[in-house]
């Protein structure tokens, strides 16, 4: 299915998605084969309707009586997600979080792998060592085009980061997370998830607020 042809999905189902591909996951980590909607809708935190609903703009799955097969929704998900294969990502911005980023071996599990970093300043001495090859930004344009990537991670200062995104878009990017504390301006068809560690903290401490 072309990406045209698609229904038009909300962004918060898109979401869930994720949640269940990790409940799936875990149950074939541990030779469960079927599961019910409201198992699994349990795990994933949500309502057993809410699942359903989800679920069914991808067309009808499970057996009255017998659930979701877990094999099969999984590779479903997978496949409508596009993390059945390995995604090719790069990160810009190598400091302290980049490199953290960089060493995490959590993003090839689900789907992505990072294959090369981009800094201001790559031959900087850093305090760990990382496998992916650290490149200047001048590199950025062709390796983009050469290994046909379209998902970013940025880490950079605010004070570069709509310049970076700006790189990052003219040379064929398509997905940010960006982790810049800014609002990037881009065009209508790059889709940008913000990744605001203060924001979220901020959220956390009205709630815990007496």
């Amino acid at each position: 299915m072309k990406k045209s042809d698609r229904p038009i999905i909300p962004r918060k189902t898109i979401y869930r998605l994720s949640i269940y591909s990790r409940c799936l996951a875990r149950l074939r980590e541990n030779t469960i084969a079927t599961v019910s909607s409201e198992a699994l809708a349990k795990a994933a935190g949500v309502k057993p309707t809410q699942l359903r609903k989800d679920l069914a703009y991808f067309g009808t799955f499970g057996t009255r009586g017998l659930g979701y097969d877990v094999a099969e929704l999984y590779a479903k998900i997978a496949e409508e997600l596009g993390t059945s294969r390995l995604q090719p990502v790069i990160l810009v911005g190598v400091g302290n979080l980049g490199l953290a980023l960089l060493s995490y071996r959590g993003f090839e599990k689900e789907g992505f792998e990072i294959i090369a970093a981009f800094d201001a300043d790559p031959a900087r001495k850093r305090d760990k060592a990382v496998r992916q090859t650290i490149l200047g930004m001048e590199k950025l344009r062709d390796f983009i085009s050469e290994n046909q990537v379209k998902m970013a991670i940025l880490s950079v200062p605010a004070a570069v980061a709509q310049e970076v995104a700006n790189s990052l878009v003219q040379a064929g990017i398509v997905g940010v997370l960006n982790f810049s504390p800014m609002v990037l301006d881009v065009p209508e068809e790059v889709i940008v998830n913000n990744v605001n560690l203060a924001i979220e903290l901020e959220n956390l401490s009205y709630f815990i607020q007496e």
